[in-house]
């Protein structure tokens, strides 16, 4: 193994698209450095992505540039299935703002992207470096050597640079270098469907949200978005060939349909693509990794092949940046692959389903017709589409989590049973939290008035309890252990409380937050819920879920499902 005494950087990456960026300012805000090597000179301009997911606003919020992005998106977008006489065949628009915003935003990603990649200025450590076309990788064991050729403004070449750093992160696309570099395969189905894309400035119709049109006569997709800017999507039959999307009487014969004079839009992108289904079997290798479409395409259907990049960016950030830290081993990162590539399965699964219903023939719209205003009738079925109960929420069983019954570390099942074990009688509930997005009210502190909970926890670790002491129940070894790791300890008071508790809990042995309950989510949560103590990670995922007497031990068992290093092995705070 070589070793290198001063490296470049913490992490290259390699693609400056919006997971790579995304990945480079949540290193950035946690105080590592990257480098993000770009083969184009600027960042694509055209229209891409147009959905936007609470999710992912939470990680945009985390990375401190959501008020910078606000501006872009249109919240609470709605998005109809329509046949092919315009009748609505389900309509999907969740009113939850569980995490903190609205479900579902459109959005412009060039300007998005632009922000993203603006906040990278904000970082002494980190570089934007484009017309670096990546060539080669090489994992030396403690560190990666990643070389890019180099061209200058004219497109001329200006010769190879090696950047190294201890980790690399392939975001460069389907096309990826750096999955073809790893030799993983590539899994699934790329559908030969082209669809032409067209996006035209001034709106001709004005109306907002989006119409998904499963016409048997040609399937389209018409999309409101920000800035008065309109989205169409017409699928291209098989006999027609892609040269003639550049024929303005086919263009006027595909628009003419929804707007009164189709050769008068400003037309401002216009593309074709196909849909693909794939995933890579794994998203590492030794130090390298994949993210993004680098690491699995899906259809356009439910708007989540940009947002399913986010959440790989922040998935696999903070696992980076606590190992980078020094505050866990190089195992952690072995989880990325096992929380992330599941979730991805799924999600491509239900897109590529959405495309089979869309795309159905005569007969089979007709039968697909009368089956949905049957089910729209049916409160349950119609809110399963309502409210998106149909696209699948990641839920990590493996990684760093931990079994609520039995307190081992790795696994979490979902249903609990009682047990020695796991005593849970006295609970509405039998599902266990673990491996769940925890929510985000609004909540006050004695320092903040009716903030989202993120701001109070932060972006690290959290361990709170409802209604108590979260310290209550700690030794002085797991108060070392805390302060080792920074983690957070909070309490959860109604409102009414939250004065008794910052008294009660000022002479805690740690340092307690006491978040009061403005609304009454928190107590909704631990109500349905067989635990009273949670551990957050830092992507405000439920690691563990537990009785508050059992504080110890589920302390013990997050720290092993992280790997995460024991005080002997760092300072503690």
């Amino acid at each position: 193994m070589t070793t290198v005494t001063s490296l470049d950087t913490d992490v290259v990456i390699i693609g400056a698209g919006p997971v790579g960026l995304t990945t480079a300012n949540l290193l950035g805000v946690r105080g590592q450095r990257a480098i993000v090597l770009e083969a184009r000179d600027k960042l694509i301009d055209y229209p891409r992505g147009v959905g936007l997911d609470d999710e992912s606003i939470r990680t945009l919020r985390t990375a401190g540039l959501w008020e910078q992005i606000e501006q872009y998106t249109v919240p609470h977008h709605v998005v109809r299935f329509v046949n092919g006489t315009g009748q609505v065949l389900a309509t999907n628009d969740p009113q939850t703002q569980e995490f903190g915003f609205p479900r579902k935003h459109g959005f412009i990603q060039p300007l998005v992207d632009t922000e993203l990649a603006s906040g990278l200025e904000r970082f002494t450590g980190t570089e934007l470096r484009f017309n670096h076309r990546v060539i080669a990788i090489a994992d030396r064991g403690d560190h990666v050597a990643v070389t890019a050729e180099r061209t200058g403004p004219e497109g001329e070449p200006l010769g190879p640079v090696t950047v190294t750093g201890r980790y690399a992160v392939g975001c460069e696309g389907g096309g990826s270098f750096t999955r073809k570099w790893m030799g993983v395969p590539f899994e699934g189905k790329s559908p030969a469907t082209r669809w032409l894309v067209i996006d035209v400035a001034d709106d001709p119709i004005g109306v907002p949200n989006v119409y998904l049109g499963a016409d048997p006569r040609r399937p389209y997709v018409s999309i409101g978005l920000p800035h008065g800017i309109r989205r169409w999507e017409f699928m291209l039959h098989d006999d027609e060939p892609s040269e003639l999307v550049d024929d303005p009487e086919f263009k006027r014969s595909l628009l003419e349909r929804f707007v009164p004079n189709p050769s008068a839009l400003h037309i401002i992108n216009q593309r074709t693509f196909t849909h693909h289904g794939r995933v890579a079997s794994t998203f590492r290798k030794g130090n390298v990794f994949l993210a993004g479409d680098a690491a699995h395409l899906m259809p356009v259907w439910l708007g989540q092949g940009w947002n399913s990049g986010i959440r790989d960016a922040t998935n696999l950030s903070w696992k980076l940046s606590a190992v980078l830290a020094g505050d866990a081993s190089d195992d952690l990162l072995d989880t990325y692959t096992s929380e992330r590539h599941k979730h991805v399965t799924d999600m491509i699964d239900i897109n590529m389903a959405v495309g089979s219903v869309m795309k159905m023939g005569r007969f089979g719209a007709r039968i697909r017709d009368v089956a949905a205003n049957a089910l729209n009738v049916v409160p349950p079925w119609k809110a399963y589409f309502t409210e998106l109960r149909f696209k699948p929420m990641p839920r990590y069983s493996t990684g760093v989590v931990v079994d609520q019954a039995t307190m081992s570390p790795g696994r979490a099942g979902v249903d609990l049973k009682v047990s020695r074990l796991a005593p849970f009688i006295d609970s509405a509930g039998s599902a266990s939290p673990v491996g769940l997005q925890f929510v985000q009210p609004r909540v006050n502190t004695a320092e903040s008035t009716n903030v989202l909970l993120d701001e109070v926890t932060g972006d690290w670790w959290t361990l709170a309890t409802w209604g108590t002491n979260p310290a209550a129940y700690l030794s002085p070894a797991d108060l070392q252990l805390l302060a080792r790791h920074r983690v957070k300890l909070v309490s959860f008071m109604p409102e009414t409380q939250r004065p008794w508790a910052e008294k009660r809990f000022a002479d805690s042995p740690a340092a307690v937050t006491v978040v009061g309950d403005t609304t009454g989510a928190l107590k909704r949560w631990f109500d349905i819920r067989a635990c009273g103590l949670i551990i957050l990670r830092p992507d405000h995922f439920v690691a563990a879920a537990a009785l508050t007497q059992q504080t110890s031990q589920a302390l013990a068992a997050v720290v092993a499902a992280g790997s995460l290093a024991p005080v002997e092995q760092g300072a503690s705070a």
